[in-house]
């Protein structure tokens, strides 16, 4: 399995290079800083990645375009340690791929 750094190494080459962030008024891109609602999403894919030593370690890496063709990447813990905005958001969101 590759690591979380070397996916999005890989992401990024292939132009997926902004970094959102979640607050309350939904994503934002830390390129533009324009605010994005589920609808205006779509996950393109999504890794899954599971710490060896520590169950804590668990984390999933959203590779993300906008409607308006911006292409950037999210990450977020899952299981206990999540972030309930980020969790929130990406239920609404209807366009997922794998």
């Amino acid at each position: 399995m590759e690591s979380l750094v070397s996916v999005l190494s890989s992401l990024t080459l292939s132009e997926f290079i902004t970094q959102f962030k979640m607050t309350k008024e939904g994503l934002v891109s830390m390129t533009t800083q324009k605010t994005f609602e589920p609808a205006e999403v779509e996950i393109l894919h999504f890794y899954r990645f599971e710490g060896e030593s520590n169950p804590s370690d668990n984390a999933i890496l959203y590779a993300i375009e906008t409607n308006d063709g911006e292409k950037g990447t999210i990450v977020d813990a899952y299981g206990m340690y999540n972030d309930v905005l980020v969790t929130s958001f990406m239920k609404l969101v209807d366009k997922i791929h794998k």
